[in-house]
């Protein structure tokens, strides 16, 4: 791994050839260099120190290695840091070893950076090389050098980046390394990234990249390509090849391409490859695992592979997750699978409400048991039949079932004291939202609905798992204005059946009431009267100086909701771009690391990655800390909710009312429908948008979406002002 600079050291060159910086220091001048989040176990790894080359300008000189661990190998865990200063140092090149037991109180098992700094001349030009865990610090090196302690210690951590380390694996530590697991299609698809945050793509040509259940389907063109980076990896002595599984059929055949750069170049990389058939792989229709072992390709340098690529792909192929492989043979990469909802861990006493009756009993294809409409987003996601529904969402959040309580607004407020009885069988992993509707009780007014809450349905049922029993006081809604309920935030592929949705008055005896776990408010409005607010999520780091522009020219105050991992990528400019947004007054909230529809990930801890992961690469690279959080494509739930109100005490959880579709018409041959959509929901009085500078035709769209916002006489404003956030800067 080789150091990054702050941004305040001056005549910074990066020679890649050799893989060294020189630059000329000054009084804050620090470079850094970050392990992946949550942490390296370096120790625990086999690792006993730290290894780096360095030239100082002149003899007799210093600086100050700073190495920043944590308690535990968590996201969220405060680095604590110990410094160590580096003396003798005679103005050849030199290489230091410093073995971690010379960092005084620095937890080694838990590491989640170094900093260079405190160097003791301005004058003259620095240079610093390689840097690399070792297994025997103290060793080796050109020259000696002196390493002595300091006491300075401290609870904060300076600003890091990510950075990929390829140093030798110790002796009998390997774990397989995951390339990429196809988590989710905005991360492949939208930033380009595989599970290393390194770029992966086609070339532009396939008909069509489809990601679920962690698998990716290529559908190929007559000569199209894939690729995915995985820095410079020294696989020698540690890893024996890639493997995955793959499903194709009969008669399949595909070319394996593994670059390599003797200089950790990837511009100009030489490759080894081979067919399928080359590589004795054979398709029959079901997914099998097929392993290239580096053994097979002649001449291949594995301390330094950087990308591999499939080609000459004759049919459509679906690959599993794509991993290195300890030893000599491999086997698949475990991938999370969607746990089953916690258990409670507090209850509640029971109540009694005064009403009993039944909801739905889905004797009719349109209407529920009341006669008011039931139906869902998509049809081919459930059926009804015999008096049940049957779900078979296949782990896709985004979708919803409703059921109507009236045909406008319902005073639910009489049976606060009972319970939504759901008769189930099969998964619980799904959510359940009481809808509340706008204060108008007008459907076509924006928003419609206004705001819902929602419950984690598994931590209601029974252990039998046959019954759920949901207090109505647990949706945290005008009750007054209910419109019905929702299942809705499906994220396993079992399905589920319900037979009888019915208010009750109580439990039955032994039936243990959970405690209501917190969930952010949902905002699909402004809350500050005539009020509007532009919201824009990510974009092309190319087009946001026009997007800079329109805004600078409206005399307006935008919020942008950024996705973290690409600020941790030097190549995008995307942290510059947000540094100077905030320098002009605007305001910068979250959007999760990598894009994924959060409801729909496999467990808690998943989501938790996602959230932290966000929180820290924004605070980090731009020293912002926001309570305001945008879900990927809007999706949402109760599991969502829960872990940004845990996680982000305050926060807010954010939505839309007006949508300008830049997703369905900014690339179509009809870009100006992303206007008429713009005006749809502003004459419906939407007054929070949502779009995206990714497209040309909506960035130019801007300004006329900026000028119609301001001739309804609403002011227009950032997110936090328009939600009357104390916080806020002053109008």
């Amino acid at each position: 791994m080789v150091p990054t600079d702050d941004g305040s050291c001056t005549a910074l060159e990066a020679d890649t050839a050799n893989r060294k910086v020189t630059f000329g220091a000054n009084a804050n001048c620090y470079f850094y260099t970050n392990f992946p989040a949550p942490c390296q176990q370096a120790s625990t790894d086999g690792y006993n120190g730290l290894a780096f080359s360095v030239k100082a300008p002149a003899g007799g000189v210093s600086m100050l290695v700073e190495i920043q661990t944590t308690t535990t190998c968590s996201a969220t865990a405060v680095a604590t840091s110990s410094y160590f200063t580096v003396s003798g140092l005679t103005g050849n090149t030199q290489t230091v070893n410093i073995p971690f037991t010379q960092w005084a109180s620095a937890n080694a098992a838990s590491v989640k950076g170094f900093v260079f700094q405190g160097f003791s001349t301005t004058s003259g030009t620095w240079e610093i090389g390689q840097t690399s865990l070792v297994c025997g610090a103290g060793s080796g090196g050109n020259s000696s050098v002196t390493v002595t302690s300091t006491s300075k210690t401290s609870s904060t951590s300076k600003v890091s980046l990510s950075a990929s380390t390829t140093a030798s694996a110790p002796p009998g530590a390997c774990t397989d390394l995951l390339i990429d697991d196809w988590s989710s299609q905005s991360r492949l698809t939208f930033l380009f990234y595989n599970a290393l945050l390194l770029p992966t793509s086609d070339d532009g040509t396939m008909k069509s990249i489809v990601v679920a259940n962690n698998h990716v389907t290529l559908t190929p063109g007559s000569s199209s390509y894939f690729y995915s980076m995985v820095g410079c990896t020294s696989a020698t002595n540690k890893y024996g090849g890639i493997g995955m599984n793959i499903k194709a059929a009969a008669g399949t055949t595909l070319q394996v391409e593994l670059q390599i750069s003797a200089s950790c170049d990837s511009s100009n990389p030489t490759s080894s490859s081979l067919s399928s058939t080359q590589l004795g792989w054979t398709f029959d229709g079901t997914e099998k695992y097929y392993s290239m072992p580096f053994s097979k390709f002649p001449g291949l340098d594995t301390g330094h592979i950087t990308a591999i690529l499939f080609s000459n792909l004759n049919r459509v192929v679906t690959f599993g997750s794509l991993a290195f492989y300890c030893g000599a043979t491999g086997s698949p990469y475990p991938v999370a699978s969607s746990s089953q909802p916690a258990v409670p861990t507090s209850t509640v006493p029971a109540t009694s409400g005064p009403n009993s009756f039944v909801i739905d009993a889905f004797a009719n294809p349109d209407t529920n048991a009341l006669g008011f409409w039931h139906g869902g987003d998509d049809p081919a996601t459930y059926t009804i039949s015999g008096g049940r529904i049957t779900f078979s969402m296949k782990g896709n959040a985004d979708l919803s079932w409703y059921t109507q309580l009236s045909g406008s607004c319902s005073d639910f407020t009489a049976n606060d004291n009972g319970y939504l009885h759901i008769a189930y069988t099969g998964s619980a992993a799904f959510s359940v939202a009481l809808q509340q509707h706008n204060p108008s009780c007008n459907e076509g007014v924006a928003p419609y609905p206004q705001t819902w809450d929602d419950v984690e349905a598994g931590r209601y049922s029974n252990s039998a798992k046959t019954d759920m029993y949901i207090p109505i006081t647990h949706f945290n809604i005008d009750r007054k204005k209910a419109i019905g309920f929702a299942f809705k935030g499906f994220y396993a592929s079992a399905t589920t059946t319900v037979s009888k949705i019915e208010l009750v008055q109580t439990v039955p005896s032994g039936f243990s009431v959970p405690s209501k776990l917190e969930t952010a408010p949902l905002y699909f409005a402004c809350t500050r009267p005539n009020s509007f607010a532009f919201a824009i999520d990510d974009g092309d780091p190319a087009l946001a100086q026009q997007v800079l522009q329109a805004v600078n020219a409206a005399n307006i105050k935008v919020t942008f909701f950024t996705v973290g991992a690409p600020l941790l990528d030097f190549g995008n400019n995307l942290t510059n771009v947000y540094k100077e947004m905030l320098g002009r007054g605007h305001q910068i909230a979250l959007h999760s690391f990598t894009h994924p529809p959060m409801e729909g990930l496999p467990d808690n801890a998943a989501i938790d990655s996602e959230l932290t992961q966000d929180i820290d690469a924004v605070q980090k690279t731009l020293n912002v800390r926001s309570k305001y959080f945008r879900p990927p494509f809007g999706t949402e739930g109760a599991r969502i909710r829960q872990r940004l109100a845990a996680v982000i005490p305050g926060s807010k959880f954010i939505n839309w009312s007006v949508d300008v579709e830049d997703y369905l018409w900014a690339l179509s041959t009809t870009p100006e429908k992303q206007l008429d959509a713009f005006k749809r929901d502003l004459a419906k009085g939407g007054n929070l948008v949502v779009m995206h500078y990714l497209y040309p035709t909506t960035v130019q769209y801007l300004a006329q979406f900026i000028a119609l916002a301001k001739a309804t006489g609403k002011q227009l404003m950032r997110v936090d002002q328009c939600m009357e956030d104390p916080e806020a800067p002053p109008l």
